[in-house]
């Protein structure tokens, strides 16, 4: 894994130039909103006035997590590996979505049916470990120009939470959530284990933080995005375990977010709070927390309709439309 080739998008003059096309389309200044800003990302990621959509894949990484045994969960681990199943015959809902919008589902076993080790005894991973799983979300970022990343694993909303409070430093009261379903007594159970593991793991570097805390499918996915950023790839993230993925990336790289799109907002009660703590702006909020990427399969869909917009639109000039706007006659004008 090559974090350090991982460089900033900012570019003044592209921008100019992405802006000035955007500007010159039948249609007022940003009246297009947050699809002007897809598409002056995928630009700079780019390098190009001409950004182009080509490939596309969704990443999906599924994996086990050991702290299940700890009841944080409705759910048992048993329902990844029937999940999985489920995914590769095409039956899920990110499956729907990727055969809508045209994306390549790429279905990864990081782990299903070989948890990791329960994070409120011991660290879930080992250095080797995490590493490895880095690397292979690392390499995945080859798939394709425009990458989605979903996740499945039961047990991964307390993994994200243990990470999202390990990084913001926020009591587990407002980073755990209901998961797949928990109710009052069973939240109370997962905040009092991811308390009871951050005491045991305290570290401040992001990759021991990980090994400590996270899991197969979300070291992956941190991989994913520091990959996507190495090779100057867009990758549109789902919800809240994604979400936890990139704290982690960021602590790695921060340039590495430059190349993220956060595609919405997840029913997840504590996703907003990371969301802000990114200072990230999620395209849509429908309420949704399923995973698997659905929300970045429906993302990817808005960025390809924002570059369609911006190749396919007339401008000002060839559509013989006005950019004046006539002034008003003045009182005595009227008058006369």
């Amino acid at each position: 894994m090559h974090s350090d080739a991982i460089r900033p998008i900012a570019d003044p003059q592209l921008e100019a130039g992405i802006r000035a096309r955007l500007d010159s389309l039948t249609k007022p200044p940003g009246s297009l909103g947050r699809l002007e800003d897809l598409v002056l990302q995928l630009g700079l990621i780019q390098q190009t006035e001409t950004p182009q959509i080509g490939s596309k894949a969704m990443i999906v990484f599924c994996a086990d997590h050991g702290v299940v045994e700890e009841g944080i969960s409705p759910y048992p681990s048993e329902v990844t590996r029937q999940m999985v199943a489920n995914f590769r015959t095409g039956g899920a809902a990110i499956n729907v979505l990727c055969r809508h919008a045209g994306i390549e589902p790429v279905i990864v076993d990081m782990g299903v049916g070989h948890p990791t080790r329960n994070f409120a005894r011991e660290p879930a991973m080992t250095r080797a470990q995490t590493e490895e799983a880095l690397n292979t979300g690392f390499g995945h970022a080859a798939h394709a120009e425009i990458l989605g990343a979903g996740e499945m694993g039961i047990g991964n909303t307390t993994s994200a939470a243990a990470l999202f409070s390990a990084f913001s430093g926020l009591d587990p009261i407002e980073t755990a959530g209901r998961g797949t379903g928990l109710d009052d007594a069973g939240v109370a159970r997962k905040v009092a284990v991811i308390r009871r593991a951050l005491a045991i793991h305290q570290t401040k570097d992001p990759i021991h933080t990980l090994a400590a805390l996270g899991g197969f499918e979300i070291a992956a996915l941190t991989g994913l995005i520091l990959g996507a950023a190495s090779r100057r790839h867009l990758v549109m993230l789902d919800g809240f375990i994604t979400g936890a993925a990139a704290l982690v990336a960021r602590a790695i790289s921060p340039g590495a977010l430059d190349y993220a799109v956060f595609s919405h907002c997840s029913g997840e009660q504590a996703h907003k709070k990371m969301l802000d703590f990114l200072n990230a702006s999620p395209l849509f909020d429908l309420e949704m927390r399923l995973g698997e990427g659905t929300g970045a399969a429906l993302g990817i869909g808005l960025l390809e309709s924002a570059l369609r917009l911006y190749n396919e639109m007339a401008t000002f000039q060839s559509a013989g439309v006005s950019t004046s706007i006539p002034r008003a006659a003045s009182p005595s004008t009227e008058a006369r």
